[in-house]
């Protein structure tokens, strides 16, 4: 079999010249290990942000003030708006968007939580009871803000964890003691559960209070956001479509506002992510290349040092083919055991790197690779078989 006579032929040529196999493998060896590895981070960081944005809800649809931009980027909330969000906006979209199953207002702000000698910087979001349900925030002991009708302005307060910890020390229980946010005394009713970072935001330095509440901390009528939970993915975009009708009428046409689709930021997150993943791909995958340029020359020299066996081989009967054959399976082998050293490198750093960092090694990253280093030992070796198997027997047999 000329196939397996090739491959041992490549093998026991690596065995005679180890370092100039090597030398000639390390192209191959860099741009597989390179590739797989870039695209392992790329494809893991892409998990960890569909993940993200799952873990913060999920069928949600985010308005925000201000016109949609109709080139590059979200829109700049609070630009061009006729009227700002409110919260008679929030209050008219649950009862006229059957697709939608909870509506929750949002104003967020930065102040300084106190209690006695103890305070601290933390952000303070207005909001209601549904802002559990849509964001998927759940208190780990007390309560959420209230739910009945008619109590966004009672002045109470859910911590976040690390804001709890650090007003109480000491495992001295929060619940029923108060604590100023701002100049304001707020009863705190509940402490949420820890979150940990979220897009690289900090869940758990957070105080929830009522929105009406928060409207009279911060002096304003304006909302920060509106957020909106579609009753099934299957109608985000019809939800998408009643929120709009809903919004026009109460802003007299004028399409001041922004719906954004979570679906839909993930998506652009993750073309983001692919276009730079491919790019430093192929860009890693020039040392290929420059690998495929060594297995030329490796080969061209194998060509002049097997000159008079090529010789006796073809005055004993071997045709062109067989020729051709022995120096393109030389070539393949030379890329296959560079690649294979390659990928195991690059698939034991992406697993290391996984420890302090988002990797997902995809099989089709494996195969993609591997396929890669074969085409250029394929590409790149048949310039040396054409010419070992063109070569005229009997000047083959005089070379010296």
């Amino acid at each position: 079999m000329i196939s397996f006579e090739g491959v041992l032929d490549a093998i026991d040529n690596v065995r005679a010249n180890p370092l100039r196999s090597f030398l000639t493998m390390l192209g191959i060896i860099i741009g597989v290990f390179a590739v797989v590895t870039l695209v392992s981070l790329g494809e893991g960081v892409k998990k960890y942000v569909t993940k993200e944005f799952a873990g913060l809800g999920t069928n949600i649809l985010i308005i925000t003030p201000g016109a949609s931009q109709t080139t590059g980027g979200p829109p700049i909330t609070g630009l061009d708006a006729t009227y700002k969000l409110t919260l008679t906006d929030n209050d008219a979209i649950l009862p006229r968007c059957p697709a939608a199953s909870h509506v929750c207002p949002v104003i967020l702000a930065a102040s300084t939580a106190k209690r006695e000698n103890k305070s601290r910087k933390t952000t303070i979001i207005g909001t209601s009871f549904e802002m559990q349900v849509i964001r998927n925030f759940h208190v780990e002991v007390g309560d959420f803000l209230p739910h009945e009708a008619g109590q966004g302005e009672k002045r109470v307060c859910v911590l976040g964890p690390k804001v709890a910890e650090d007003l109480f020390i000491g495992g001295e229980s929060p619940l029923g003691q108060w604590v100023k946010l701002g100049e304001m005394p707020f009863r705190v009713i509940g402490v949420m559960e820890r979150k940990g970072h979220a897009l690289g935001f900090d869940i758990d330095d957070i105080v929830f209070i009522p929105v009406k509440a928060a409207g009279q901390l911060f002096d304003t009528d304006d909302l920060f956001e509106i957020l909106v939970q579609a009753r099934s993915a299957d109608v985000v975009l019809e939800t998408k479509r009643q929120v709009k009708e809903v919004l026009m009428r109460r802003h007299e046409d004028h399409e001041d506002f922004t719906v954004t689709d979570q679906r839909s930021m993930v998506k652009a997150f993750e073309n983001i992510l692919n276009v730079l993943t491919y790019a430093l791909a192929g860009i890693a995958a020039i040392s290929l290349l420059v690998g495929g340029i060594g297995i030329m020359n490796i080969m061209l020299v194998a060509v002049g040092e097997k000159t008079r066996e090529i010789g006796i081989r073809k005055a004993l009967g071997a045709t062109k083919s067989a020729i051709l054959w022995q120096f393109l399976i030389e070539s393949l082998t030379l890329s296959l055991l560079g690649g294979s050293v390659g990928l195991t490198v690059g698939v034991a750093l992406a697993l290391l790197l996984g420890v302090w960092m988002p990797v997902s090694v995809e099989p089709w990253t494996i195969l993609l690779s591997l396929g890669f280093a074969l085409a250029v030992g394929l590409f790149f070796g048949v310039y040396p078989a054409k010419k070992a198997a063109e070569l005229d027997p009997i000047d083959a047999l005089r070379y010296e």
